[in-house]
């Protein structure tokens, strides 16, 4: 236990890392938790370097006494043990041993004594993601926390497997029924009494000692270490807190864990009080009388009753389900200010806005605790269910495609009865329908998620219901500005978007968050699958979707200019943080086969796709939208989405279809009479054709493109049609020609804002400059473009340049480096489909698949496909040698 905690921490309840080598046993295990009691007191007095003495010494005696009896280690915290055997004998021999040796010890430091409480539990040994998880490890835990310093306990079901296999000076003495902080069933609970030992002790810390009413709980509580000890902190200094979240987050669950856990801080009680059955505000009051016992109030005010029965207590009362009773939160204000050692512990989706309220949102699951959470339910409805290799990552997707909500994890684990992970996954899309439990013992809200969004949208008005509905056109989430241009001139005499959105906070419906630079409203899945059922049913839907099309296609219109320009990166940055609400908008376009908005969305988004490395993703939408029946009817449309089709599939490194788009393109232009849009498809057209081995004639279209674009004064793109003929040049074996026109590339993009381009014409040089065995002078010009790529995470040149790097590198000698760069290029080239690489390699000579084929460099190419982007380029830049 770390110095300043007092609590046992269950392997069930966190990750634990494994103790010696080898995977951790399974089967029927005993599971032993130790720790010091007093461990604070001892920190304070003996200060910390000298409490690591105390500490090194009794780890010494523990680990003697583990190793005498054959135990695994399990885990170290601080001054803890986890423990677990095989023979449940062998287990309770342990903690025989090891308390003789600590009552034996000779104390550094003038410690008289070291008081170590232990507890054992025999059952599964189930292990997932490196722990032991489910309920066996997490009543071990429990029952450890009820002892006392130099005492001993075990439950029923080990008591039965050891006796008559008790250790020399021994016996057990039988100490009732325990109800656990745990909240589930009450235990049975002997202590191992050893002679010459203390073998009394005050009663244990279980919850029977504390005046309480928490209910018993038929499941164990999974996850959330660091909420329980959060919240636990924050009701020690706040005397309001207030936990919030949408239906499912597994509010009442913490607070019923956390009031368990702290419940011998209040002598006077812990109260839990439902206020889920009831509606009225005026009945909140006598609810409460109720929870605590108060029975008699006779002609007083029940509030009055309430404060003179409070008013000295010191007293926890957990307030649960309050959004549909708020308007009695200044009741709960009252007691406070009226019972000054009094605690309250509130759930709610809506804070209650009273002075001193310490609101505590929370978040989903992490993905581990809501893989344990999975796969525990999952044995309760199933025996054998256990976490593969196959299953595992099924499980996980299942998990995050349900937001990592506790209760939709749960009533997905409870299919697991006839459900395969994989036949679960497949049905998902209809989360709303397969998440229903017919568990009869959970409230109606619990038994469907559908039920339990329920609860909070009934206590919509019908204004805030539209704009809920309406929110789930954004996939993803939407900025203020977003939404308010979608929704808000829909129905202007309707509520305020802005102080709805704070309202649907408020209630859990919609997530507040910031990424430093915009803030976004946000549903989680579930919620949203929910709201889209609402905007179906309201006859509005496609007015709304039409209306966000539209937006979103001003959103990547605006952004495309500068996708090559002066502002990259803000522009990259906006569609990244929109990508989800851009393809619904798309798919938006494609579905109601509107073609000229399909059109100019593949005419924005071309180049964004290429970038981010979605080529068969923009490939395949574009093809969908050129296809839709009339799009020809859209002149200027089609042939903007002709030069995108052109655009990708030449990075795609399909020539042959790329030559066809533009050729199309080119011709429309010219019969359009759009001086400019002709230059430069005289200029596309060029790069196909040289590649389809037709290298005079794009020449002369490189030339053409030049001369046009020189009249009509682009400077900009002259540079560029004369990196092409630099790439024409050097194709055809004209290297001077080739440094001479690469190098007037360079020297035209250095003096603009157009890293982009610059990035292509260092590319090109370098190209030359590799020809010519200026390899020097390769490696400058490759790096600085690998530089400016990477810094706009530009999938495609980053891939391109890596493959150049690695060119070098074995031209260099460097075969093994040479060839992890072309594994890494390898895994780039599947992923986003880039098709230029092998072309460029056929200019530089250079064959990567000699390195993977070589005995001698197959596992250094293996280890590139393992690579991250980010590590590729640090070792391609020499940042990171490996």
């Amino acid at each position: 236990m770390t110095p300043g905690s007092e609590t046992i921490s269950a392997g069930g309840e966190g990750p634990l890392p494994t103790g010696g080598e080898g995977p951790l046993p399974t089967g029927t295990l005993t599971f032993l938790f130790t720790d010091i009691e007093g461990s604070t007191r001892l920190v304070q007095e003996l200060g910390a370097e000298r409490y690591g003495d105390v500490l090194e010494l009794h780890r010494r005696l523990l680990r003697e006494a583990i190793a005498a009896n054959g135990g695994t280690e399990v885990s170290t915290d601080g001054d803890s043990f986890f423990v677990v055997f095989d023979d449940p004998a062998a287990a309770l021999g342990t903690t025989a041993d090891g308390q003789r040796a600590l009552g034996a010890a000779n104390w550094p430091h003038g410690i008289r004594e070291v008081r170590v409480r232990m507890g054992l539990h025999t059952g599964d040994g189930v292990v997932a993601a490196g722990t032991y998880v489910g309920a066996a490890v997490n009543r071990a835990a429990r029952i450890a926390a009820v002892a006392h310093g130099g005492q001993v306990v075990l439950s029923s079901v080990t008591r039965r497997l050891v006796e008559g296999l008790m250790p020399d000076g021994t016996r057990l003495r039988d100490l009732g029924e325990h109800r656990l902080k745990d909240l589930a069933e009450p235990e049975r609970i002997a202590q191992l009494v050893i002679a010459g030992l203390p073998a009394d002790f005050p009663p244990l810390r279980s919850l029977e000692a504390i005046p309480n009413n928490l209910p018993l709980q038929l499941t164990s509580f999974i996850g959330r270490d660091e909420d329980i000890v959060a919240v636990a902190e924050l009701v020690r200094t706040a005397r309001l807190v207030t936990l919030t979240g949408p239906g499912g987050t597994g509010k009442t669950r913490l607070a019923l864990q956390v009031a368990a856990d702290i419940a011998d801080r209040y002598a006077d009680g812990v109260w839990f009080v439902p206020l889920a059955p009831i509606s009225d505000p005026s009945l909140v009051a006598s609810t409460i009388a109720a929870a605590i016992g108060l029975r008699s109030v006779g002609a007083r005010p029940i509030r009055d009753a309430l404060v003179d029965r409070l008013r000295d207590e010191e007293a926890l009362i957990v307030l649960d389900n309050v959004e549909q009773v708020v308007e009695a939160a200044p009741l709960v204000g009252d007691l406070l200010r009226e019972a000054p050692r009094l605690r309250v512990l509130a759930t709610s989706r809506i804070v209650l806005r009273l002075s001193g309220e310490q609101e505590v949102p929370l978040d989903a699951l992490g993905d581990d605790e809501g893989v344990r959470l999975f796969v525990e339910r999952a044995r309760a409805v199933r025996p054998d269910f256990a976490l593969t290799d196959e299953n595992g990552p099924v499980v996980a997707e299942i998990v995050g495609r349900l937001d990592r909500l506790p209760l939709a994890i749960e009533l997905a684990a409870a299919r697991s009865r006839l459900l395969t992970p994989s036949a679960m996954l497949s049905r998902l899309d209809r989360r709303l329908d397969l998440l229903a439990a017919d568990m009869r013992d959970l409230p109606a809200r619990q038994r469907t998620i559908r039920g339990a969004i329920d609860w909070s949208y009934d206590l919509l008005d019908a204004d805030l219901r539209r704009l809920f509905a309406r929110l789930a056109v954004f996939v993803g989430g939407g900025t203020l500005d977003d939404i308010e241009a979608v929704i808000g001139g829909l129905d202007p005499a309707g509520v305020d978007v802005l102080a709805g959105l704070e309202t649907l906070v408020e209630h859990s419906l919609v997530r507040r968050t910031e990424d430093g630079v915009d803030i976004r409203f946000v549903m989680l899945a579930t919620i949203g699958e929910y709201a889209l059922e609402k905007l179906a049913g309201s006859g509005e839907e496609s007015s709304v979707r039409d209306r966000h099309a539209a937006h979103f296609l001003t959103v990547a219109e605006n952004a495309a200019p500068q996708l090559t320009g002066t502002d990259q990166v803000r522009a990259l940055d906006r569609l990244d943080a929109e990508r989800d609400n851009l393809r619904a908008a798309m798919g938006h376009a494609l579905d109601a086969a509107d073609a000229r908005l399909a059109l100019r969305l593949c005419s924005s988004l071309w180049r964004y796709w290429q970038i981010r490395g979605q080529l068969f993703e923009g490939m395949e939408r574009t093809r969908e939208a050129l296809a839709i029946p009339g799009a020809e009817d859209h002149p200027r449309e089609y042939l903007s989405a002709l030069d995108a089709a052109g655009g990708l599939t030449w990075w795609l490194g399909d020539y042959v279809a790329c030559e066809g788009f533009y050729r199309r393109a080119l011709d429309g232009h010219i019969a359009a009479g759009d001086e400019r849009a002709i230059a430069r498809a005289y200029y596309n057209l060029s790069f196909p054709t040289t590649f389809i081995g037709q290298a005079e004639a794009a020449v002369k279209l490189a030339v053409e493109a030049r001369d046009r674009l020189d009249r009509l004064g682009d400077a900009d793109g002259v540079a560029r049609a004369r990196w092409g003929l630099g790439i024409f040049a050097l194709t055809s074996g004209d290297l001077e020609t080739a440094r001479r026109e690469s190098e007037a590339a360079v020297e035209h993009f250095r003096g603009t804002s157009l890293r982009f381009d610059l990035g292509w014409a260092l590319f090109g040089r370098g190209q030359v400059a590799y020809r010519q065995d200026e390899l020097d002078l390769a490696d400058r010009t490759w790096g600085e473009a690998l530089r400016i790529f990477d810094q706009v995470a530009d999938s495609a040149g980053v891939a391109m340049l890596l493959d150049a790097r690695a060119s070098l590198l074995a031209r260099r000698g460097d075969r093994a480096r040479a060839a992890r760069l072309s594994g890494a290029v390898a895994r780039l080239e599947r992923t986003i489909g880039a098709g230029l690489m092998p072309r460029n390699r056929i200019l530089r000579g250079y064959d990567p698949a000699s390195l993977r084929e070589d005995p001698e460099t197959r596992d250094a190419w293996h280890a590139g496909e393992n690579l991250s982007v980010d590590e590729a380029v640090a070792d391609a830049l020499g940042d990171n040698p490996r």
